[in-house]
This record gives structure tokens, C-alpha cells and sequence, in this order.
């Protein structure tokens, strides 16, 4: 592949990166505190395609460059296949088969006087599992439905540390006034209020708290699909 060809690709990558930080495509791949960092390697890119261009240029006025086979443009393909097709988040086959990534919070902030009270996945889930904050409150929750082999349903958000490559499940088994038809994958606000049941995630043994649901309605998925609640 000559200088030229690699110049087109850094550009094009540079511009892909770009692309996914100046919009919400970018939380697709990582947590929203790395866009900074995101949209500096897109300028370098883009800055070094544009230097090596010019360099090739000016050399070419001296000497004569010999092309390169046409088929190692094919690299640019991956590249514009990450700007033209944007990734699905990861949803409820990966959630039933990995274990809840649930684990005892180091604290936990006080809760609005007001019902219902809008909680994270996680939120709920660790106060549920681990503390007695949530008697007598309505709560809010929204999450992407998913149902073990058995039927269960779950409420489930996939929480990140850094990208979507580490991206667990936390789930929220619910009870209740359940929809007639549960589809995995729909998005859902529910309401309703704490239920003291828990069970063990059958994948790794995992704490899986209950909500007792009162209402829920169909909602569009998130601009960020996942819950970076413990990176707060």
C-alpha cells in the first residue's frame, strides 16, 4: 500500500472518529467521558493524512513513485463500514448469558423526598439488593426487557467501566402489572415500588433483586444505551 493509500485511510478513520464524537454514535463503543480523547485522535488523523499528502507531493517532483496493487484499497472498506453502519448496543442474548454484574455499592446518595423517583438500573438494583432506602417509595426505572429460558422477564441495563468491549448486565427481575407481551430487547419505563424478593443469576450467582411493577409503557432506546451509573 503506498503513502497515499495510507494517507486516505488515516483520513478516512480520522474522519469516522469525528464523525462518532461530534454525535451520539460514539456511545455505541465507549463510555461518554472518553470523547475528548475520541475527537483528539480523529484531529491527529486527519492532521497526519493531510501531512503525509503533502509530503508525497512534494516528493513526487523529484523521483517517481511506483503504484501499489489496487487491491490493498480494500482496507478502506472496514473504515467506511464504521462511519455508514452504526453497531446495535448489546441487548438481551448477552444479557441471559452473562451473570449480573451487581455488587455492594461504597454508598449511597439520599433519595429525592418526592415519588416516583427516577433511579438507574444499577441504582435500584444495588439499593434494592443492599440497603432498606427503598420501603414505602415509587420508583421509576428504564432498561431493555429480556427473559431467561425459562420466561422470567428482566429489566436490564448494561453497565461499562470504559467501552462496550466490557459491558455486563445488571438485571431487575420483575413482578406485577406486567405488558400481555414481552419483548426482548423493547425499552420500557416502568413504575412501581420495591418488592423484598431476590434470586440467584443462574449464570454466576449473582444477586438479582425484584420490582413489583404498577405501570410500564414502551419508550424509545437512550442516545447512550448503557449505564456508567458506577463511574459517577
Amino acid at each position: 500500500m503506498n503513502r497515499q493509500a495510507q494517507a486516505a485511510v488515516m483520513f478516512l478513520l480520522g474522519g469516522a472518529l469525528l464523525h462518532a464524537g461530534t454525535t451520539d454514535l460514539y456511545l455505541r463503543y465507549v463510555k461518554s467521558g472518553l470523547r475528548p480523547m475520541l475527537l483528539a485522535a480523529g484531529v491527529v488523523l486527519v492532521t497526519a493524512a493531510l501531512a503525509t499528502v503533502w509530503y508525497e507531493r512534494k516528493r513526487a517532483v523529484v523521483g517517481h513513485a511506483h503504484p501499489d496493487p489496487g487491491v490493498a484499497w480494500l482496507l478502506v472498506l472496514p473504515v467506511l463500514a464504521l462511519i455508514l453502519i452504526a453497531p446495535p448496543a448489546l441487548g438481551s442474548y448477552s444479557a441471559v448469558r452473562t451473570g449480573t454484574a451487581l455488587q455492594p455499592p461504597y454508598g449511597l446518595d439520599p433519595l429525592p423526598a418526592s415519588d416516583p423517583v427516577r433511579l438507574s438500573v444499577v441504582d435500584y438494583a444495588s439499593r434494592a439488593a443492599y440497603s432498606h432506602t427503598l420501603r414505602g417509595r415509587t420508583v421509576r426505572v428504564t432498561g431493555f426487557l429480556a427473559l431467561d429460558a425459562h420466561g422470567t422477564p428482566y429489566l436490564v441495563r448494561m453497565a461499562l467501566n470504559c467501552c462496550a468491549a466490557d459491558a455486563q448486565p445488571v438485571k431487575i427481575g420483575l413482578t406485577g402489572q406486567l405488558p400481555p407481551v414481552l419483548r426482548p430487547d423493547a425499552w420500557m419505563e416502568v413504575t412501581g415500588v420495591y418488592a423484598p424478593r431476590v434470586t440467584r443469576d443462574p449464570v454466576n450467582n449473582g444477586v438479582i433483586p425484584y420490582l413489583r411493577v404498577t405501570s410500564a409503557r414502551p419508550v424509545a432506546t437512550p442516545a447512550d444505551p448503557y449505564d456508567e451509573t458506577w463511574n459517577k
